[in-house]
């Protein structure tokens, strides 16, 4: 595994900024040592995104790791999200200033919409774009955002999304949001990109991947990468970190790209973005 490629390997986003394309994922990583030790692993090891929200709970640990890991600030890229809760301008305001005090940052990467809560995530990105305008935050995006989202979005935004994180593995495609974004010019991030870990159990996952001495994970994770799709798979393990990002030495063909695109079932893990009530 090539250090140098995860951390140079990167998309332009719309704003000329360079995104890694390969990162950390902490949902349901554990404030405290286990978030801490989960990031200086993946930043000791070459990666330099760093992907977070409000809800998961752990952002002061991650500042903490950040904070030690001796690698430039400018090298690194971290992402959080304003909660459900936290919608409307004035509070998304306090939400970012209370994100940064916890990871310890005088600027934000990315900051995002975590899910899009109907009546209020306009008033959300208003504050946002300001955030941007205000340089203390490098790039803006949303999360779950589906095409009707991103619509009503861009029918009073100043500014686009830069980046939509979205479900999306070999069971979920979603063709449709994909050429969405496409035609507006935003990256797309994949959140479970192995359907969390249940790509063991997919045949072909597996025959393509002992072609190449590849698990089925990893193979999940190139066929995305090949996308030009942003990933972030989640561990808190220092190997399956290292297999996550080992991704580099290998090329998945025409035909193996095709039969995995066949796979696609629109099967979710997650919640659904057109119908969730949290």
């Amino acid at each position: 595994m090539s250090k140098t490629e995860i951390s140079t390997n990167t998309i332009t986003l719309a704003n000329g900024v360079r995104m890694p394309r390969v990162g950390l994922g902490t949902w349901r990583t554990s404030e405290g040592d286990e978030v801490k030790n989960s990031v200086q692993i993946a930043l000791s090891n070459g990666y330099r995104l760093i992907d977070t929200a409000t809800i998961y709970g752990n952002e002061s640990g991650i500042g903490e790791a950040l904070k030690s890991s001796g690698v430039p600030r400018e090298e690194i890229f971290v992402t959080t999200k304003v909660w459900n809760s936290d919608h409307g301008y004035t509070e998304t305001k306090k939400a970012f200033d209370l994100s940064a005090r916890k990871l310890q940052l005088d600027y934000i990467d990315h900051y995002m919409i975590h899910w899009p809560v109907h009546g209020k995530f306009i008033d959300t990105w208003k504050a946002i774009e300001d955030l941007y305008d205000a340089g203390k935050v490098r790039t803006i995006g949303v999360s779950n955002f589906l095409p009707d989202h991103l619509e009503e979005l861009a029918a009073s935004a100043r500014i686009l999304p830069m980046v939509n994180q979205v479900e999306f593995h070999p069971y979920l495609q979603s063709p449709d949001l994909i050429a969405a974004c496409a035609e507006m010019g935003i990256v797309v991030e994949a959140w479970s990109p192995i359907m969390q870990g249940k790509v063991t159990q997919v045949p072909e996952l597996q025959e393509i991947g002992k072609r190449y001495g590849k698990t089925p994970a990893q193979v999940s994770l190139r066929w995305i990468f090949q996308k030009n799709i942003v990933i972030i798979p989640k561990s808190i393990r220092k190997s399956r970190i290292l297999e996550n990002a080992d991704i580099f030495d290998f090329e998945l063909t025409e035909e193996e790209t095709a039969r995995i695109d066949a796979l696609d079932r629109g099967q979710r893990f997650g919640p659904d973005p057109g119908n969730f009530d949290f």
